[in-house]
């Protein structure tokens, strides 16, 4: 993917993340974001944005979108799925989506910080 591509594609990410949930994209090289310990959104490499669902959002939007798992470092991340191309277009249909992404990550248990 073009530099200018993923450029726009995080741009975008970033501003979607402030105005759903008033907070910012975290990490440098690994765009992402983090509620409570809990990673439920990522930008990778290749300019894919992916969201961590519940299992109900993730069938209906797999159905929906017939989108693959993702996979990242050879392993399946099971709770995650891509976001097409055309989503990223289309921001209310994504905020939708993302929105959905802050309410799983809401409702997950808080993982103790491994800083001092």
């Amino acid at each position: 993917m073009a530099d200018i591509e993923y450029e726009r594609i995080l741009e975008r990410y970033r501003d979607l993340v402030a105005d759903t949930c008033g907070d910012r994209v975290k990490g440098k090289a690994n765009p992402y974001t983090s509620l409570n310990g809990n990673m439920f959104s990522f930008l990778d490499k290749a300019g894919t944005l992916c969201l961590r669902l519940s299992e109900e959002d993730r069938t209906v939007f797999v159905t929906a979108f017939k989108t693959d798992p993702v996979t990242q470092y050879g392993a399946v991340m099971k709770e995650y799925v891509a976001v097409p191309p055309q989503m990223i277009a289309d921001p209310v249909v994504l905020k939708d989506w993302f929105t959905r992404c802050l309410a799983y990550a809401q409702s997950l248990p808080g993982k103790p910080t491994k800083k001092k």
